[in-house]
């Protein structure tokens, strides 16, 4: 499955749809827009639980000392920073992401906590990772895979540098799945979200194409079946918050 229509160039930009290079341009202004704020929007949007997703995500890595470790869609370097920690300086970790801002906001992050030597910055787009074959022990990208225009290609990418034995993980806003749950977290996504965004960044439009993006991403079952296609391995997925988030796991065998 890929966002592209079959038929044309074009793709889905929230509920819009636009031309394939088109909507990587808007998902850039996106973050640009949001940057600066970014941080302080996800401790207001999930109340703070998104950190409490992260660490599961990163108990789940079982990335050890000594490994070497690509965070994709990166941003300000929230996994970067304890994996930079639990590699140690005889590891490495690759803090990657195709927007400029971002990335140079995730810098600025982890060099004001003192984390240098075994962290490197890479601006690549996912569906085309500029590193070689088989090079990295895990993978992580968290809220970034529904960004991507095609995610099938972004997936491949993924798994071709991905070592023999390395695991990838997908932490991403998924469907819920617990009963009622669904209208109230669509009255919080399309009211409060944007109200939020506004007041705090100075940005509605942003949130709400973030709001519009999660409920084009493909649901859980639909998202572990492209990552067998790609040729991950014992897929699994975890619901976290009843489904409002779930993180797939694959591994490269």
């Amino acid at each position: 499955m890929t966002d592209k229509n079959s038929s044309s160039s074009t793709t889905h930009f929230g509920y819009q749809q636009v031309g394939v290079e088109e909507k990587a341009r808007k998902v850039a202004e996106v973050f640009h827009s949001v940057a600066d704020k970014y941080d302080v929007m996800n401790d207001l949007m999930s109340l703070g639980v998104h950190r409490l997703w992260k660490r599961y995500a990163i108990e789940l890595s079982g990335v050890r000392r000594g490994q070497r470790v690509l965070d994709l869609a990166g941003g300000t370097g929230d996994l970067a920073s304890r994996f930079a920690r639990m590699v140690g300086p005889e590891g490495e970790v690759v803090l990657s992401d195709i927007n400029p801002s971002m990335l140079a906001r995730g810098r600025e992050r982890l060099t004001d906590a003192g984390i240098a030597g075994n962290v490197d910055y890479v601006l690549a787009d996912a569906q085309q990772l500029p590193f070689p074959d088989n090079h990295f022990d895990c993978i992580t990208i968290a809220f970034g895979l529904r960004n991507v225009t095609d995610k099938d290609a972004a997936l491949a990418s993924m798994y071709r540098v991905l070592k023999p034995g390395g695991r990838a993980l997908v932490l991403e806003f998924s469907k819920p799945q617990v009963p009622g749950l669904k209208p109230v977290y669509d009255l919080y996504s399309f009211s409060i979200l944007p109200a939020l965004g506004k007041l705090v960044a100075g940005d509605s439009a942003s949130y709400r194409y973030l709001a519009e993006s999660i409920r084009m991403h493909p649901d859980q079952e639909t998202l572990k079946a492209m990552m067998e296609t790609a040729g991950f391995e014992r897929c699994e997925y975890f619901n976290l918050s009843g489904g409002i988030v779930a993180l797939h796991r694959g591994y490269k065998f």
